[in-house]
């Protein structure tokens, strides 16, 4: 058992003055040593045009340029660089896994991908310049795995597939986008049907209504059903699915047939994260094993968060933070099943 933790970041400002702040804290750490170790070896085939990524995060989040802005002062490197490592506009994402469940007042999601991609930071942010507060999960610093914002926009994202790319942003900067710009599910799936995707992912969209959306995006095509449960396939144009998906339904099948039985979120919280009830999964070095367990409460505006498997949650009262009060604790500790090296602890070797 491999013991890691994640950071508790929390800010209030404008997003320049965010992304400097980050920034510095990325400096000098490991998880920036690793990015640059990472791309170094993609350099020669990959370029960024900066002034196209500019004018589409002008289109869908303003603010969030100036975020990168904000970086670029703080790590002293050129744009191309802070787009690469960090912008998530035509950056390929890799193979993942997760599943997500609703219920009548919750969302509940494990989070499966490789620990060398991880890097241990819980984000709450409320800007100041425009766009909603949001507390969840950082990927690639910039965006979010899983969150839920202020109006109790709460959203996740499943990996489909990476074949056919296409011109346009990946699922976290997507996530992001949606919960800093959206108030609502029909909002969110509005932005998820015209916004352009890279890749092709599930995105499950649930707020205080009760309703829950599953946007199955591609870039070819953007469908939308409604469902309580979400794995790793599309229902509607499965001919975009992967050849291999036995993992994907008997997830989907573990959460379907015990859904009777857990119809509250603690009870669908031990559903996911323990690790002997069949969505839990120990894939690591396949990219899909679980690494943490987030679950939202719109309603509250609550947040659970638990990493690695079999742990208790720690609550987030992401209300009390709205009204001004910190959240006292600094980083959340778990333990993980695997001796895989984590970005933000682990020098990785490529």
């Amino acid at each position: 058992m491999k013991k890691i933790h994640t950071d508790i970041i929390q800010f209030r400002g404008d997003h320049f003055q965010f992304g400097f702040m980050q920034g510095k804290l990325l400096k000098d750490s490991m998880i920036l040593e690793n990015r640059t170790k990472e791309w170094g070896i993609k350099r020669a085939r990959f370029l960024i045009d900066v002034e196209e990524a500019e004018a589409m995060f002008g289109k869908f989040a303003p603010a969030i340029w100036d975020e990168f802005l904000g970086l670029q002062a703080a790590l002293g490197i050129p744009m191309q660089e802070v787009l690469r490592d960090f912008g998530g506009y035509r950056i390929d994402a890799l193979p993942s896994g997760c599943s997500i469940a609703t219920g009548e007042d919750f969302l509940v999601r494990n989070y499966d991908f490789h620990p060398q991609t991880y890097e241990g930071r819980y984000m709450v942010y409320q800007p100041t310049d425009g766009g909603y507060a949001v507390i969840g999960p950082s990927s690639r610093i910039m965006g979010r795995m899983d969150g839920m914002n202020e109006k109790g926009l709460t959203l996740g994202y499943n990996f489909i597939h990476r074949k056919k790319p296409g011109d346009g942003f990946v699922c976290y900067m997507i996530s992001r986008i949606i919960l800093e710009t959206c108030a609502t599910v029909e909002e969110a799936v509005e932005v998820l049907t015209r916004i352009p995707h890279r890749g092709s992912f599930s995105y499950v969209v649930f707020d205080a209504s009760g309703e829950t959306f599953i946007v199955e995006a591609s870039p070819r095509s953007v469908d939308v059903r409604k469902s309580s449960a979400c794995t790793n396939h599309f229902e509607i144009h499965q001919q975009e699915n992967r050849n291999y998906l036995k993992d994907s339904y008997a997830r989907l099948t573990a959460i379907e047939e015990q859904k009777g039985r857990n119809d509250s979120a603690y009870k669908t919280f031990r559903l996911f994260n323990d690790t002997n009830k069949g969505v839990f999964s120990k894939l690591y070095k396949s990219w899909a094993g679980t690494i943490h367990t987030s679950a939202y409460f719109p309603k509250e505006k609550k947040a659970w968060f638990a990493l690695g498997g079999d742990q208790e949650p720690m609550e987030f009262d992401f209300k009390g933070w709205l009204d001004g009060k910190p959240i006292a604790k600094q980083q959340i500790a778990g333990e993980i099943d695997t001796e895989i090296g984590f970005a933000h602890i682990d020098k990785i070797r490529l």
